[in-house]
């Protein structure tokens, strides 16, 4: 485990967008691409990803952006959604839209000091939903008391990947 740091944490600014869709790039494809960048998921991450989409949500008051921000820029952030209902059984709505962190600043407590952050800005329990073969966000998750609450599928074009999801009560 690398060195534990005191993270500066703020609320993301719409001056930020181009930074977050950078990061945010570079944390899904090396989360999720294991074989060599194809264009299934280039289009995806290129379409969901984008400047405009991160401003629209560091406007959005039913979501909130926190980001992680060292010397020289933004290594990790959260995003929350107090408008989106769980999609297995409709209860919990507040969603845990994305946890990222730059791989190099992983492992120093950045995604503990976010995910704590975000939760505390939150009024009741939070779900999240994560690729099911992601062990070391499950580990993770675990960890900081989110339990299974069930399955989904995660669709790209016509192609599904199966999901757990978790609850923070």
């Amino acid at each position: 485990m690398g060195q534990l740091i005191a993270p500066n944490l703020r609320a993301a600014e719409v001056a930020d967008a181009s930074s977050l869709t950078a990061l945010a790039l570079e944390v899904w494809f090396a989360t999720y691409v294991r074989h060599g960048i194809n264009a299934h998921f280039a289009d995806y991450a290129l379409s969901h990803f984008t400047p405009e989409r991160f401003r629209q949500w560091i406007d959005d008051p039913d979501r909130s952006l926190i980001v992680s921000q060292n010397r020289d820029g933004i290594d990790g952030f959260v995003l929350m959604d107090r408008n989106s209902p769980d999609p297995v059984n409709g209860t919990v709505q507040t969603e845990l839209t994305s946890l990222y962190i730059q791989p190099r600043h992983q492992g120093r407590g950045l995604g503990q000091a976010l995910l704590e952050a975000g939760l505390a800005a939150q009024d009741g329990p939070v779900w999240l939903a994560m690729n099911s073969q992601n062990s070391t966000a499950r580990a993770f998750y675990h960890a900081h008391n989110f339990t299974k609450l069930g399955e989904i599928a995660f669709k790209i074009g016509d192609q599904s990947y199966p999901n757990d999801v978790f609850v923070h009560a």
